[in-house]
């Protein structure tokens, strides 16, 4: 066994997990392990009740270390965990894209930005900096400023300079870019097929741009890229975050992983495992805890790197490194957010910027099918949402519909609902609105076979119907009237349901 030459070797150890927990207060074994050295924590919508409560838990947390990272993953949009119950208040970067006005991006950013550092929270795991390249991608979609690179660029950069004026340090994802992917890293371990020139012009340029802006992290992707490395996914690849990122683009800020628990890299190496090999490849911090956030998680990985560097496994001077940064991270965004003076002025610009990306197309031969008169029987297809996504976040046009059109009725389907049954799908939407207007609300219906099945069902039987897309949008006109929100937001739900009843 290697013997340490460094006499604080746990506690280096401990300082580059960035774990999540359970519960609305801090566990006694977070505030002990921020006493022994852990640097940094994450909340998720689990920890979450309203500001006052989060602004006492994050108070509690710092009792131990002023400095103390606290670091969330709210990209606003259809990833929101501050507003994870009640809806977010804001589009997401589709939206964003869509209306392509960078001041308006940088002010929605700049409005996340007062609300987060107004509660405590010092570093945003957003924006996400990937170039939507493959429409049909899983986890990413409306989380992209869109599939053009030169957009995606431009709004990467005024997102995280709107966010980090208000006094929150933002971290552009997932690197080297998760655009052009079909699968869910959450479950499988994505593969990325174009070559290096192509992905130096097409996935690299927001990620420049993000330096550009003056980003402090970034945050890896866990794909495989065989045009830097065939045998290892980027988070754990020295040739994608060292020779790439660091020597290449010249960044010299923190790297932090996704999710180390997340099955494209865990299902292969363990969660153990993928910590190691994530700090050896040049991750300084290591994302852990929306899935695995038990105390013996935290016990598990930081044993894992004292073994790894005394078995000679992980070079204890990366381990050192990557601790430097983090603690050098850590000292920058605290003294941030102790400079910008805390701002609690509500604003509408949310609503604004969703109201601006709806984007309505009418079918041929439709006349004025706007605004809807008369009674509305709204159906919402509803797809699995991957993991990223709270899916007990509020989204939809049923509620805010009903809000400004008393007497409609709505029914939410998923695929289980359904089954292949055409007698449901007559009772709970042909028959329920016989005598009504008929507004069927799809979300990724492109990606989603049964839903676009289900769609062209419901339109054979009523040409009539408006169909509200909150996903992806699809290339063509659907329905007599086709709304695109770009997003599943509740002001993307709010901003479509004024435009149906004018």
């Amino acid at each position: 066994m290697k013997p340490s030459s460094h006499p604080n070797l746990e506690r280096i150890a401990l300082s580059v997990l960035q774990p999540g927990f359970v519960g609305t207060t801090a566990p006694d074994w977070i505030r002990r392990r921020i006493a022994d050295g852990l640097s940094s924590v994450v909340l998720f919508g689990r920890n979450i009740v309203n500001p006052e409560q989060v602004t006492e838990l994050t108070g509690s947390l710092r009792a131990e270390n002023p400095d103390l990272i606290v670091a969330i993953d709210e990209e606003a949009g259809d990833v929101t965990r501050i507003e994870a119950w009640t809806g977010a208040s804001r589009p997401g970067n589709l939206a964003l894209g869509a209306v392509d006005d960078i001041d308006l991006t940088e002010s929605v950013a700049r409005d996340i930005g007062r609300e987060l550092h107004a509660v405590g929270v010092s570093l945003n795991y957003a924006p996400s900096a990937d170039v939507n390249s493959n429409p049909l991608n899983p986890v990413i979609g409306v989380r992209s400023f869109g599939e053009r690179t030169d957009v995606v660029s431009r709004h990467t950069a005024a997102w995280i300079r709107g966010l980090q004026e208000a006094g929150v340090a933002a971290c552009a994802k997932h690197f080297p870019g998760h655009g052009d992917t079909a699968i869910d890293s959450h479950h499988g371990l994505p593969r990325v097929s174009a070559g290096a020139g192509e992905i130096a012009r097409t996935a690299l340029p927001p990620f420049i741009a993000a330096m550009e802006a003056g980003v402090r992290a970034v945050m890896t992707a866990h794909l495989l890229v065989p045009a830097y490395d065939a045998e290892l996914p980027a988070t754990l690849s020295r040739r994608i975050l060292r020779d790439l990122l660091r020597d290449e683009l010249g960044f010299d800020g923190m790297v932090v992983t996704d999710g180390i628990e997340m099955g494209a890299v865990s299902g292969r190496y363990g969660i153990d495992g993928a910590t190691v090999r994530a700090l050896a490849g040049g991750a300084d911090a290591v994302c852990v805890g929306g899935e695995s956030a038990e105390e013996s998680t935290v016990d598990l990985l930081s044993a894992a790197l004292v073994g790894a560097v005394r078995d000679g496994t992980l070079p204890e001077d990366r381990l050192v490194q990557a601790a430097t940064r983090v603690r050098d991270f850590a000292a920058w965004s605290g003294a941030r957010g102790r400079a910008v003076a805390r701002d609690l002025t509500g604003s509408d610009i949310g609503l604004v910027a969703a109201r601006r990306a709806v984007r309505v197309r009418r079918g041929p031969g439709t006349g004025s099918a706007l605004p809807v008169g008369g009674a509305v029987h709204v159906v919402e297809l509803s797809p699995t949402m991957s993991l990223a996504i709270d899916g007990r976040t509020p989204w939809g046009v049923a509620g805010p519909l009903s809000d400004l059109m008393p007497g409609t009725t709505s029914v939410r389907l998923t695929e289980a609902d359904l089954d292949g049954s055409d007698d449901l799908l007559d009772r709970a939407v042909l028959t329920a609105a016989r005598d009504r207007s008929l507004v069927v609300v799809v979300r990724d219906a492109a990606r989603h076979r049964w839903m676009s099945d289900v769609l062209t069902r419901l339109l054979r039987a009523r040409p009539d119907a408006l169909v509200v897309e909150m996903g992806v949008p699809a290339g063509d006109a659907l329905g007599a009237v086709h709304v695109a929100t770009n997003g599943a937001t509740r002001v993307s739900g709010i901003a479509a349901a004024e435009v149906l009843v004018g």
